[in-house]
C-alpha cells in the first residue's frame, strides 16, 4: 500500500513546495586581537633569508653541507622544500624560443622524410598474381549466375 502522504491528493503547487529556511551567510568574524598582530608573516619573528635556489649556488665552494650547499647555522628559508637540492631542477638549458624552433625542425624533418619515402613506398606487390582463365567468373563476368534475376528487379 502507498503511504498516506503519497496517496493524499493535493494541489500541484503544494506538492513541489519545499519548506526551507532562508540561508543566512556566515562570515568569518575577525576579532580585535587578530587585527593587532605585530608579525604579518606569522612565523614568530623568524628572519627569512632571500629565496635562492640551491641549484644555482657554487658547487665547488667550501660548504659545511656539500650536498645541500649550505653552511652551519645558516638560516633556512621557509620554502626550503622548493628551494633545496632535492626539489625539481629549474630548466635553463634552452630559452622557449629556441625550444619551439628545435621542435619545429624535428616536425619538419619527420614530414620531410615521409614525403621523400612516399613515392618509393611499395603500394602494390612486386609480382601481380596470375589466375588461369582470369577471374571473370568469380567477379561476375559473362556466364555467371547473378544473385537477383532480371524478373525480380
Amino acid at each position: 500500500m502507498l503511504p498516506r502522504r503519497l496517496a493524499i491528493a493535493r494541489p500541484l503547487h503544494q506538492v513541489f513546495r519545499t519548506t526551507t529556511t532562508p540561508l543566512t551567510p556566515r562570515l568569518h568574524t575577525r576579532w580585535l586581537s587578530q587585527a593587532d598582530i605585530d608579525d604579518p608573516s606569522m612565523n614568530g619573528g623568524y628572519i627569512n633569508p632571500p629565496p635562492e635556489k640551491r641549484q644555482f649556488r657554487d658547487p665547488y665552494a667550501d660548504w659545511w653541507d656539500k650536498q645541500e650547499r649550505r653552511n652551519y647555522g645558516e638560516p633556512v628559508h621557509e620554502d626550503n622544500d622548493i628551494l633545496g637540492m632535492f626539489s625539481p631542477d629549474e630548466y635553463t638549458h634552452y630559452k622557449p624560443g629556441k625550444g619551439f624552433f628545435l621542435l619545429g625542425c624535428f616536425v619538419a624533418t619527420v614530414f620531410g622524410l615521409c614525403a621523400a619515402v612516399y613515392p618509393y613506398y611499395p603500394d602494390k606487390p612486386s609480382a601481380p598474381r596470375a589466375f588461369p582463365r582470369g577471374l571473370d567468373v568469380e567477379l561476375g563476368g559473362e556466364g555467371t549466375v547473378h544473385a537477383l534475376s532480371d524478373a525480380a528487379q
